[in-house]
């Protein structure tokens, strides 16, 4: 087996030499690729396939990298692969010369070119450009993966998104619908009257979510920062200043494990509006995802995995605590103190730390015996305050909060508060997290003074949200992992061994 990966590499070795020997001829000949600084391109290959009866025998110039190629004496087919496709591409030594012929017999797959020619369709019915000139733009030095097993092995992919998405069509749609599905946010929000806000990503107290921050060492200030986990202390510090509605969106970084659904960096999109609460939130939500589906996909039915989501109708609307009781048969409302919930816990085989209080428990019955449940488009409402530092409590029932998770496919999707704007209030919060930090809880948030004396200032009442951007591709696009909608997701650095 040695000796076979041995000679393959002596094989591969001896490919690479001879593109660099063909690039050294080009050079000592004049023909440099890498001196040419531009290209006029006047179309892309849909735009020929598109409307080919009003471009035939139209001349077009195009650029993109050749993908295949078929040398038959006097006369040659390629198919170069632009941003939009592939077109296939007649290559006569009659029309492009003798001498730029013999130069594109000896051109590689994977060297990118210029092409000016006629629109035809060949006999067989293909549409065509016939070349009248072709320039070497760029000289690939390197192999691309073998056309009939491409690019599979799926941590390769990942390290060498570049080359993953030239091989794999589907890949380049998925990113091309990501960027949509951003545009869409953005044309939504901005038609709403939404403000889009840049805030710091370098930050002193790193607050607003649970979750354990980055740290790094800021040389000029001696001082040691943390990479933001959240958007909203900053939001909401423009809210106070009359910014009445406002989003973001923008990386954040939360120094946690790898899974389908988490990168240690992710896309994350708040927004916050004055003078409404967390049902506007809901209704914003709803409207949003229903919005972006149809542009994004055509449909308002979503096709994930073995599951269909529907997002024509009304999204179902439910407490924690009815939603525990319904899946788990446990009644909350029953739950007198955290000791019972502690014991129901016990029974159910619940694991919990000694920290943990009677919210805690709930939240945890949620997670065990709801969660996998919700799959169509659900708002999951009045979380225990417990879980909620940031916000504002149910005036009929203090140990709740007006928040709400949105879910599908199991998965939560977005996260809404009405937001807390009690100073006093807010500081006894900040209090009992750094109680719970001191129990040994590393995603606790700390104490923002800065943030409580904009609120001391004064905020109106506040619907915010958070929305995980990925998340939303994912199930946009029916990919399996998160690591399939990032273009260059975290991945543990190789030793040079196995570079």
């Amino acid at each position: 087996m040695a000796e076979q990966n041995n000679n393959q590499q002596q094989d591969v070795n001896q490919l690479l030499k001879v593109r660099y020997d063909k690039l050294h001829e080009l050079q000592e000949n004049g023909k440099d690729p890498f001196v040419i600084t531009k290209y006029d391109v006047t179309n892309h290959s849909t735009d020929v396939k598109e409307h080919f009866e009003e471009m035939e025998g139209k001349e077009v110039s195009l650029a993109g990298r050749m993908m295949f190629k078929r040398v038959m004496g006097k006369a040659s087919f390629c198919n170069i692969q632009d941003l939009k496709g592939r077109i296939q591409i007649y290559v006569a030594r009659d029309s492009i010369g003798e001498e730029s012929y013999a130069d594109f017999k000896k051109y590689d797959v994977g060297d990118i070119l210029g092409v000016k020619g006629i629109v035809f369709k060949t006999k067989t019915g293909e549409i065509s450009i016939h070349a009248a000139e072709v320039t070497l733009l760029s000289k690939s030095l390197q192999i691309l993966p073998e056309k009939f097993h491409g690019l599979t092995d799926t941590d390769t992919r990942y390290r060498q998104r570049y080359v993953d998405l030239i091989m794999n069509e589907d890949v380049k749609d998925t990113f091309v619908k990501r960027s949509k599905v951003i545009s869409t946010i953005r044309r939504y929000l901005d038609g709403q009257g939404f403000m889009e806000v840049e805030t710091p990503m370098l930050v002193s107290n790193a607050g607003g979510a649970a979750a354990r921050p980055f740290e790094t060492h800021f040389n000029a200030l001696d001082e040691d920062l943390k990479l933001r986990i959240s958007l909203e202390l900053y939001l909401k510090r423009l809210i106070v200043g009359g910014m009445e509605r406002v989003y973001e969106i923008g990386r954040v970084f939360r120094n946690e494990g790898l899974d389908t659904r988490h990168n240690p960096e992710f896309t994350l999109m708040e927004l916050y509006q004055a003078y409404t609460d967390y049902h506007g939130m809901m209704d914003l939500t709803e409207n949003l995802y229903r919005y972006v589906a149809k542009e994004v996909t055509g449909s308002e039915m979503l096709t994930y995995g073995e599951h269909t989501m529907d997002l024509s109708k009304p999204f179902e609307r439910i407490t924690m605590v009815d939603a525990v009781k319904k899946y788990a048969g446990v009644d909350f409302n029953e739950v007198k103190d955290t000791a019972e919930a502690k014991k129901l816990a016990d029974e159910h085989h619940i694991e919990y730390e000694e920290r943990h209080e009677k919210g805690d428990i709930l939240n945890l019955f949620f997670e065990e015996y709801v969660e996998e449940h919700l799959i169509q488009p659900t708002f999951v409402m009045d979380h225990p305050i417990e879980i909620s530092p940031l916000t504002k409590k149910k005036p009929e029932n203090p140990d709740y909060v007006e928040r709400f998770e949105f879910f599908m496919n199991g998965w939560e999707m977005a996260n809404a508060y009405s937001e807390l704007n009690d100073p006093i209030d807010q500081r006894a919060r900040f209090a009992a997290q750094e109680e719970a930090f001191a129990a040994g809880d590393e995603e606790a948030n700390h104490t923002d003074e800065d943030f409580l004396n904009a609120l001391s200032i004064g905020m109106p009442p506040t619907g915010g949200i958070g929305f995980g951007i990925d998340r939303m591709v994912m199930m946009m696009t029916n990919s399996p992992a998160i690591r399939d909608v990032l273009l260059f997701p975290t991945m543990k650095t190789l030793s040079k061994e196995n570079q």
